[in-house]
């Protein structure tokens, strides 16, 4: 079940404001471009918007994601895109030269759900084709970040976000949204944070080779960005 700060309606139209402009996104398009991958399978694409700059620059791009609220948002945006309401686990026959999870996705999975999610990856990729995502740095404790985030307001609707529990790998965290009409709406998540051996060993087992793990250039020392291949 999505969170309801992605599967709520009235939630999900806000999430592009509060999350403003993905400088973060510019990452995955330089890899796509490295990689020469003329398409591309954007899993937890959430409102489209790495899946909308993908098909803005030619490629065939397929977004998934298990939110409907947020997919809907997503096909108002971009008619190019072929979207899924669905996970990686669900789709059907693809073959593409790139997968990409950006933002918490890889996170969102505690259990066994992540190599599940992984097989469902290497199955939609080509022969030799790439996955491509991020994980926060467990050391870098971004937590403690969020325990001190004061309010925003934007477009009329006030956040706050408040940690609610911390055993790790476990994180558990709430955004509260108050309305102008007075209404509020709270969002409850949980990440799991892995540590980098963890994340390389899980790839190997579900068919992927490590090739590359990355700094995320916008946020230097607090994400790993690996690059990983499916093999044969």
């Amino acid at each position: 079940m999505p969170d309801a700060i992605f599967a709520d309606p009235r939630l999900a139209r806000l999430y592009d404001a509060f999350d403003g402009p993905r400088v973060d996104l510019n990452l995955y398009l330089g890899i796509a471009a490295e990689l020469e991958a003329a398409s591309v399978l954007d899993v937890g694409c959430g409102t489209g918007s790495l899946a909308v700059m993908l098909a803005s620059s030619g490629r065939t791009v397929v977004g998934v994601d298990p939110a409907l609220a947020s997919l809907e948002i997503a096909r108002a945006k971009e008619s190019r895109v072929t979207w899924i309401h669905g996970d990686a686990t669900t789709l059907p026959a693809l073959s593409v030269d790139l997968a990409t999870m950006t933002g918490n996705v890889a996170q969102v999975f505690l259990g066994d759900d992540w190599e599940a999610t992984l097989r469902g990856v290497r199955r939609a990729l080509k022969p030799g084709g790439h996955f491509v995502f991020e994980t926060r740095r467990p050391e870098h404790r971004a937590w403690e970040d969020w325990s001190r985030a004061k309010p925003r307001v934007l477009v009329g609707v006030r956040e706050q976000l408040e940690l609610l529990n911390v055993s790790l790998p476990f994180v558990s965290f709430r955004h509260t949204y108050q309305f102008p009409d007075g209404s509020v709406i709270s969002s409850d998540s949980t990440l799991r944070f892995r540590s980098r051996p963890e994340i390389e060993q899980s790839l190997t087992r579900c068919g992927f080779e490590v090739v590359d793990v990355r700094d995320a250039p916008d946020r230097p020392g607090r994400e790993h960005v690996f690059v990983a291949r499916r093999v044969n």
